[in-house]
């Protein structure tokens, strides 16, 4: 029988919807349990032969709905992982679909066949600043592309109400965006740990979004790949392949954002994500495909930590994130410091 190249398209795209748990293919790096604060995702059960097929059979029909360009740039998303810079996919935000006796927006059918079957409301998600859609208050056109998208980290208790402190040296508006010699200014500074040493050069931050990846198709940003380590641990070694494509950095009007790319959950350290009171910082876990924000600019005036003593040692630590990558430290991990960690950054903020 002939096929055409549209439902050719199609076969590839079911082949390479999201996998469910149970299926012998979910990836070991999205789930699990540990650490002190984490993306939480719902345990999802395979679905039965039946609601599969109906899946599939309305999968089918809304795809073949959608111009051949179009289902080629999902292709290109969903097959990549994201690693692949796809446009945006505009499609019409009204319509619905529906799932037994579930309805679903068509972008939410989308995000949950390619990136997350346990997705439940659009509330868990944010949309990456990189997309046309980003910031559009229920537009008529929306964009569909999985890869555009990233789920919200919960933390599993939430901090309690900060007090305001003008912070604008941190916040992007124009004055910060040029220095006085008329180049644009660096918001911040990023650097490369393998346990205590420092690797490469500081990495000066001017764009709003930095990708910081060990192995990324079509990547443009910090490559810690391409940086000489003579670091032979059998351990940095092994992470620093795990790293893959790394994180997304980005700078936004609330604070700044951290996307995780990879395929391994990564760990944060932020003033910001915790209580102002406690005696030390709590280290948050970050599923991949989550996001977190990782420094809020009104929360920032309560940096004032004078029992944490890593804080009074290193009175920057107030304006800076620290992020390890696979390996967790703190005290729900073995490691207590992130000088332990095998690959770990530092992102130090300009407050100039």
């Amino acid at each position: 029988m002939f096929r055409t190249k549209r439902s050719g398209l199609i076969r590839r795209l079911w082949r390479s919807r999201a996998p469910v748990e149970g299926d012998g293919e979910t990836d070991r790096g999205t789930h699990g349990s540990g650490g002190c604060c984490m993306g939480k995702t719902a345990k999802v059960a395979k679905p039965n032969a039946g609601s599969e097929a109906e899946l599939k059979a309305l999968t089918h029909s809304i795809l073949k709905k959608i111009k051949e360009k179009q289902l080629e740039v999902l292709l290109q998303a969903v097959e990549s992982k994201g690693g692949a810079r796809s446009p945006c996919l505009l499609l019409p935000s009204k319509v619905d679909a529906k799932v037994g006796q579930q309805s679903y927006s068509l972008p939410m059918l989308l995000y949950k066949v390619f990136r997350w079957p346990d997705l439940r409301h659009s509330s868990e998600l944010k949309r990456l600043s990189c997309c046309e859609s980003y910031g559009k208050i229920n537009p008529e056109l929306v964009c569909c592309n999985p890869h555009h998208m990233s789920r919200l980290c919960e933390l599993e208790s939430p901090p309690p109400p900060y007090s305001r402190y003008p912070m604008d040296y941190l916040k992007p508006p124009d004055s910060m965006a040029m220095q006085e010699s008329g180049e644009r200014a660096h918001w911040c500074v990023v650097a490369y740990w393998e346990e205590k040493t420092r690797v490469g050069r500081l990495y000066s931050v001017q764009e709003s979004s930095l990708d910081i990846f060990y192995d990324l198709p079509q990547g443009n940003g910090f490559c810690l790949g391409q940086l000489c380590s003579d670091n032979k641990s059998q351990l940095v070694q092994m992470v620093r392949a795990k790293i893959g494509y790394g994180i997304q950095l980005t700078r936004e009007p609330d604070g700044v954002w951290v996307y995780n790319r990879s395929c391994y959950p990564i760990f944060i350290k932020s003033a910001t994500l915790d209580n102002p009171d406690s005696r030390t910082l709590l280290v948050h876990k970050v599923f991949p495909g989550f996001s977190i924000k990782a420094f809020d600019y009104d929360k920032a005036g309560s940096l004032q930590r004078p029992n944490d003593h890593e804080f009074t040692q290193q009175p920057r630590t107030g304006f800076t994130v620290q992020i390890s990558f696979v390996k967790g430290w703190g005290q729900c991990y073995t490691r207590q410091f992130i000088s332990s960690c095998p690959c770990w950054l530092e992102v130090i903020f300009n407050t100039r």
